[in-house]
């Protein structure tokens, strides 16, 4: 129930809103080769085809900190901060540091580029449909950041404070500091800081019966939060020949909900459900890589461990559920790339990847102090993968390139305790990549590719929705990961210098889909994860960015992006075909994310130089998750979102910010329908309505620069 605030917690770590885009100057054509160790030169080398670069003075009028709001405001660019998948193939996002991914998935991508000051860039690369020695991340648009290696300290730090509608005060505070001195560099940052869940709120409960009858009405009151307790750090150094990068990371991670159902019909009663998750990660990351003429070599290390304690109680007369889960996850990774610059318009790569992935959970329901056994409710889990590939990237012409690859990936899935089971799995994984720059500002990108989603430790073991709605959510560790055939085409037209419109349309052939399906045990109907079968899923995405000075909006920029799905597979209770639930499905990468038949947002900004200032807007559109189980459908509609922002510089080291959410407040509603068995043999018994509405609250924001 309270995932969604380890997304939301900390006034700092959160304090920026997503892309914020600018009115910059003019970009400048760069070739993007990466380079093995920072360079100094803003002179960029001789243009490359699909390659702009971005020097910091292309953003001079509105100047900011950091690498991260330099990167939002990239025109034609949309940030991604990666997946949260195992191994470190297809876990990065579409930004590089020196040509080089982050070895780090707690410390995320988005923490690694707030941590880089605008004066340690050079400029940023944004590469289309690939450029000479550049990793594209199994991308067709990628960024570069390239820093100086001047040596000096830099640094920031940042206080917050959260007012809410509801009363609560919340604050936080950030620092981030690095330190080069000669070809060594050290990076050091910290976050501490409570935000809130904006999912919860207070409103009201309906419940009717099959006749549309009302059963229960009541009144909610629900106040949830989270708690960052993070410690991050990095060190450069040459080393024999090359360069060396170890980076680490403690990170607490805690989040507390208290919720009260006021019932008001039939009788007067009180529900009341208290629920807390402590998560404690670790990491630890080491990247080796050396130039040797026209060859690299890379070598990477990575261990991170997941320590997660999960509790929820719910009381109300004559049911209390108790549901406790204790789940340690580690990972171990190792990978080995060789590239080679065969010719300028040839680049050939080859690897492998090893990886250890471990799972220890348990896990333990009571209702009115009796226990309930779960399936899979205590297993170890062991997961040993292995991946080979190779890449070619070729342009064929100045305005023709190619990309070839080909991964083999072998994987073993052992489990002991409630569940015990060994198989083996293996995978080709081919694609093909084309992009064709048809003219100085049109470009036309192609995909053909196998996916291979991996497997959700967390779908290996219960779930604690049994506490919040009395539907058991089981585990199930004898999962294949779901597979597809992609086809993409992209279409970007840039204009007005620092506009661009993008349309992308995607076909996924899916197999095994994993969703939900009945396991019956005893008298009770749970819900497990499981492999389905066959489905497919389109996509249509519309991307614009365009300035806005036309209008009479001087330095203005608008992003505004419309994503529209439709999905079909069969639903292993009736038989029929639905959409998929709202669970694992593609990203790219390959990601656990919501499968929603549409999304929208709409982005806006105005730099005022004279003013020394920057104001805009952020507007998140609706969206509805549904999740199909065997006894119930559940809906959750999320309303509007709107943020509106100013910030201003009164010097170049010190700038205040103050930050308006939801000023028309944020509806989220929840409506289960609920049949007393099965959906295909049962009557439908009722219909519950839950309505929350979370009030917002204002943020302010003081940031003081050093160096």
């Amino acid at each position: 129930m309270l995932a969604s605030v380890l997304a939301a917690v900390s006034g700092l770590a959160l304090a920026e809103p997503a892309p914020l885009p600018v009115a910059p100057t003019a970009a400048v054509p760069a070739a993007a080769a990466p380079a093995a160790a920072p360079v100094d030169a803003v002179a960029a080398p001789a243009p490359a085809q699909g390659v702009m670069s971005y020097p910091p003075s292309y953003f001079t009028d509105v100047g900011p900190s950091t690498a991260l709001e330099m990167v939002q405001r990239l025109p034609g660019f949309t940030f991604d901060r990666g997946a949260a998948v195992r191994g470190l193939s297809g876990s990065g996002g579409n930004v590089l540091i020196d040509g080089e991914p982050p070895v780090s998935k707690n410390d995320t991508l988005e923490e690694v580029l707030r941590r880089i000051p605008v004066s340690s860039i050079v400029r940023i690369d944004v590469i289309r449909g690939g450029a000479p020695g550049v990793d594209m991340q199994g991308r067709t648009v990628i960024a570069n950041v390239i820093r100086k290696s001047s040596s000096g300290g830099k640094g920031a730090a940042t206080w917050t404070t959260w007012p809410l509608a509801d009363g609560r005060v919340l604050n936080g505070l950030r620092g981030e500091g690095e330190w080069r001195w000669g070809k060594r560099l050290l990076e050091a940052s910290f976050v501490l800081g409570k935000g809130p869940n904006d999912q919860a709120g207070d409103g009201d409960r309906l419940r009717l019966d099959a006749a549309g009858q009302p059963l229960i009405r009541s009144n909610i009151d629900w106040d949830a939060q989270g708690e960052r307790r993070w410690l991050m750090g990095a060190y450069e150094t040459p080393l024999a020949g090359g360069r060396l990068r170890l980076n680490g990371a403690i990170m607490g991670n805690d989040s507390s909900g208290e919720y009260y159902d006021h019932i008001v019909y039939p009788g007067v009663w009180r529900e009341y459900q208290y629920s807390t998750d402590a998560r404690l990660q670790g990491e630890l990351g080491a990247r080796f890589n050396r130039r040797m003429g026209a060859n690299q070599i890379d070598l990477v290390a990575f261990q991170q461990w997941n320590n997660t304690d999960s509790y929820v109680r719910f009381e109300s007369p004559g049911l209390n559920r108790l549901f406790t889960n204790t789940k340690d996850v580690s990972e171990t990774v190792g990978r080995f790339n060789f590239r080679r610059t065969a010719s300028p318009a040839l680049n050939l790569e080859a690897g492998i990847e090893g990886a250890l992935n471990t799972l220890d959970s348990a896990t333990s329901l009571r209702i009115n102090g009796a226990p309930l056994a779960l399936p899979a409710a205590n297993v170890q889990v062991e997961e040993k993968r292995g991946e080979i590939f190779g890449v070619a990237a070729w342009r064929a012409s100045p305005t023709l390139a190619f990309e070839f690859g080909l991964r083999q990936e072998f994987s073993t899935v052992t489990s002991s305790g409630d569940v015990v089971l060994e198989k083996s799995l293996a995978f080709t994984k081919p694609r093909a990549t084309v992009t064709w720059s048809a003219m100085t500002d049109l470009q036309v990108r192609g995909r053909v590719e196998r996916e291979v989603t991996q497997l959700n430790f967390d779908d290996f073991v219960a779930n604690n929705s049994v506490a919040q709605t009395g539907a058991v959510i089981a585990g199930n560790p004898d999962l294949s990961p779901m597979q597809a055939w992609v086809g993409e085409l992209a279409v970007e037209r840039r204009f007005l210098k620092r506009g661009s419109a993008i349309v992308t349309v995607r076909r996924y052939e899916l197999k095994d889909v994993i969703d939900r399906a009945p396991v019956y045990f005893g008298n009770l109907v749970a819900d497990a994860p499981a492999n389905i079968g066959d489905g497919w899923r389109n996509e249509i995405q519309f991307s614009l960015s365009s300035p806005l000075d036309g209008l009479g909006l001087p330095l203005s920029m608008l992003k505004a992006q419309i994503t529209l799905r439709e999905t079909e597979v069969t639903d292993p209770t009736t038989g029929t075909p639905r959409q998929i639930s709202a669970i694992v499905i593609f990203g790219p990468p390959p990601a656990i994310q919501a499968v929603r038949e549409s999304e929208w947002e709409l982005r806006y900004t105005q730099d005022l130089p004279k003013l020394r200032s920057t104001w805009g807007f952020d507007i998140i559109g609706p969206y509805i998750d549904r999740y199909f189980r065997a006894s119930e459908i559940e809906t959750q509609k999320v309303e509007t979102w709107m943020i509106v922002y100013g910030e201003w510089k009164w010097r170049p080291d010190l700038s205040f910010r103050v930050e308006v959410q939801a000023p028309l407040a944020r509806d989220v509603a929840r409506v289960r329908d609920v049949w007393s068995g099965p959906r295909n043999t049962a009557p439908f018994n009722y219909q519950d309505y839950r309505n929350l509405q979370y009030d917002g609250g204002i943020q302010f924001r003081l940031r003081k620069t050093f160096g």
